[in-house]
């Protein structure tokens, strides 16, 4: 069964989602941090790819409210872009406007600090790196939304 990988590109982690188009359902997979080089990133998706049976990649890109895309979306397709080269797979964008804010409603605010008090380090760290990777899993799952309601194949989905 071949499935596909939904990414949600930060500037420290890379939230990860696995999704199989023939049930159309994604879920949570993993948090990464991210390398200072796109190889390195490359190397640990590799792994992913490998052991989840990944046949593409869709990230996450991220627009500006008004459609249009900034310094952040054009570094995003750039290491897109790098990533299927380096990885020989096909990579779809997706865009991700409100992704993090729906996987924050679905998640609910970071839990408590042990005392009753603000959330420490740790827990605001791990809080959001479970953010990532839901809101990976809402990329993809659009995607699969997307592609059920056209009727298109996986092999057509590369943009």
């Amino acid at each position: 069964m071949t499935r596909l990988l939904g990414v949600d590109l930060g500037e420290r982690r890379i939230g990860l989602a696995v999704g199989d188009p023939t049930i159309g359902l994604a879920r949570p997979l993993a948090t990464i941090r991210r390398a200072r080089r796109v190889e390195a990133d490359a190397e640990r998706l590799r792994h992913v790819i490998t052991e989840q049976d990944v046949s593409e990649l869709v990230v996450g890109l991220p627009l500006d409210m008004s459609g249009g895309e900034g310094e952040q979306a054009r570094s995003t397709r750039t290491w897109a872009e790098a990533i299927g080269t380096m990885l020989d797979i096909p990579v779809a964008l997706r865009d991700e406007r409100l992704s993090s804010e729906v996987a924050e409603r679905r998640l609910g605010p970071a839990p408590r600090g042990r005392s009753g008090g603000p959330p420490g380090p740790t827990r605001r760290a791990t809080h959001r790196a479970r953010i990532d990777r839901e809101a990976a899993a809402v990329i993809l799952q659009d995607e699969l939304d997307a592609r059920a309601a056209t009727g298109q194949d996986m092999e057509e989905g590369h943009r």
